[in-house]
Formats: C-alpha cells, structure tokens, sequence
C-alpha cells in the first residue's frame, strides 16, 4: 500500500504543503456503521479518524458565523459549501500529530472531490466503501436514536436521497481508478471489520 499519498506540489497554498499525508476516505449511507468501523481502525492501524459531519457539527456549535450557516443547511439536510468542510479537514490536519487520516462521509459529491483535490493537493490513498441496503440503514438509524436531529424518518430519507445522488458519481469516479475497496456493510460488525482488516493488512 502506498503511502505518500501526495507531495502536495500542486497545493497552492495550502496549509499541508509541509506535511506529507495518507488520506483514506470512507464513504457509505448514513447508518451504514462507517463510525463503528472508523473507530476499530484507528484502535488497530493508528490512523487519525476525521469525521467531515462531526467537525461540521463542532463548528456549527461554536457559534461562528460559519456555525449558523451550517446548522441550517444540516437541517435542510443539504450539502455544506465545499470550501467550508475542506477547511475544516486541513485545520485538523494540521493541527494533528499524526499522518495518517481517515476522512469519513467526505467527500460528499463530484464537487466536494474536486476542491479537495485541489484544494489540499492529495489524492486518496484509496477509497473504503461501506455498501448496505438502504433499508438496513433505516433501521439502524432509528434504533440509533443518539439524539440527533437529524435522525427522523423524513430527515433520513431525505439524507439517503442526496446521498445515493451526490455519492456514487465519487464512488465511480475513483473505482474507474481502480482505488475503491467495496465492504458489505450489512454483515454483523465483527465480520464486516474483517473484510476491512483484510485491506489494510
């Protein structure tokens, strides 16, 4: 497995032009356990886990201008400005220690993927694809109840929508690159962890 994933020549300007980086990203539905997982490779691979939606989420509660702006937009359940997450990832990834990123529900959509690119100056690595039927999802999701707001029928419909839209050009986009890693996330946890073992051994 390759690990400089980008030198970052092309970044102009970007914060991690110094830092030599992996990045893998983690792309799945809501509720398809990428946070379950995450967290599993980071106890056994020593990756730095960064949730777009939980750094999103940080912001929106700190009460910048920025904040407002997103807490409206999760509740519509549309898709923060591109600009904003990628900001938000390369301020934590250079804030971290570590070299090694999971970047989980990011990059949202065609656009998202481009900016990042562009942006930061890193291709992926590669790309862990949590695949699992849409009405798994659902019943996770409600089970869940974790108190989010976002998590009631309409809104989780709508989420699974704009994720079947927005995603899979992403994930379509780096399989033709031979880059994607697909996981059947329906399976019970221990044996879906497995699989992603198997990928990053």
């Amino acid at each position: 497995m390759g690990t400089v994933a980008g030198t970052n020549k092309e970044a102009n300007g970007s914060l991690l032009a110094n830092k030599k980086v992996t990045v893998v990203f983690v792309l799945g539905g809501p509720g398809s356990g990428k946070g379950t997982q995450c967290a599993n490779i980071v106890k056994q691979f020593g990756y730095t886990h960064l949730s777009a939606g939980d750094l999103l989420r940080a912001e929106q509660n700190s009460g910048s201008e920025n904040g407002t702006m997103i807490k409206n937009m999760i509740k519509e359940g549309k898709i923060v400005p591109a600009e904003v997450t990628i900001k938000l990832l390369e301020r934590a990834m250079v804030e971290s220690e570590n070299d090694k990123f999971l970047i989980d529900g990011f990059p949202r959509n065609e656009e998202n993927r481009a900016a990042f690119e562009s942006v930061t100056g890193i291709e992926p690595t590669f790309v862990l694809f949590f695949n699992c039927p849409e009405e798994e999802m659902e019943k996770r999701l409600l089970g869940r109840n974790q108190g989010r707001e976002d998590d009631n029928i309409e809104t989780i419909r709508k989420r699974f929508k704009v994720y079947l839209e927005s995603s899979l050009p992403v994930i379509e986009y780096y399989n033709a690159k031979g880059k994607v890693h697909k996981i059947d996330a329906a399976k019970p946890v221990d044996e879906v962890f497995a699989a992603v073992k198997a990928v990053f051994a």
